[in-house]
């Protein structure tokens, strides 16, 4: 059974959709869940998942924010340089802790002892998607490993790492789409000087 919860975050609403109730079942206004993950490949961090990463950190008492090292993808940076830029963008942010995995999510939350998977939506179209994987998860998991999804802001409903990359790749301007000193980082892979 799917159920979606309305949550508020900060001046938008965002929209929680869990595949077990049984599992949020505590979750009301006010109320802090113990831990979940925000897996992906982050390459770059964006403004869009740095929102994701602050309205689930006050939403839980531990975030860990997890970088893929998916070896079916060429990145623009390695996981260690991810790793790095993520716990300095997330410094503000006490309760959220940087890590890498390899293997399957569901591997590694059991790892963790962690039963709940944040992921954001942009679009509709990512809903199908993530919809799918986040039953997988939970059916290969044995029912451990829940998905919430957040919607992105509005703001930056528009924005991927995909667009930030190609946008810096021919040297355009990305400062509404990574911190400042992301950008920089990127504009040096691509050897362009700013």
């Amino acid at each position: 059974m799917l159920w979606m919860i309305f949550v508020p975050a900060h001046k938008s609403a965002g929209c929680v959709i869990v595949n077990e109730i049984s599992n949020v079942v505590n979750y009301r206004m006010g109320d802090i869940m113990k831990a979940a993950i925000y897996p992906g490949s982050f390459d770059p961090v964006t403004f869009g998942h740095l929102d994701i990463i602050r309205r689930a950190a006050e939403i839980f008492d531990e975030l860990t924010v997890s970088v893929l090292n998916n070896k079916t993808k060429s990145p623009l940076f390695s996981v260690e340089e991810r790793v790095k830029m993520l716990k300095e963008a997330t410094k503000d942010m006490p309760n959220v802790v940087v890590d890498s995995f390899s293997g399957l999510l569901i591997d590694y939350a059991r790892e963790k002892n962690v039963h709940v998977a944040i992921r954001g939506l942009r679009a509709i179209t990512d809903f199908e998607y993530e919809l799918q994987i986040a039953q997988t998860n939970r059916k290969f998991s044995g029912g451990d490993l829940d998905t919430m999804f957040l919607t992105t802001s509005l703001e930056y409903a528009y924005l991927s790492s995909s667009t930030v990359r190609e946008f810096a790749s021919f040297n355009g301007d990305i400062s509404q789409c990574v911190p400042e000193f992301v950008a920089k980082l990127i504009y040096e892979k691509y050897g362009h000087v700013k």
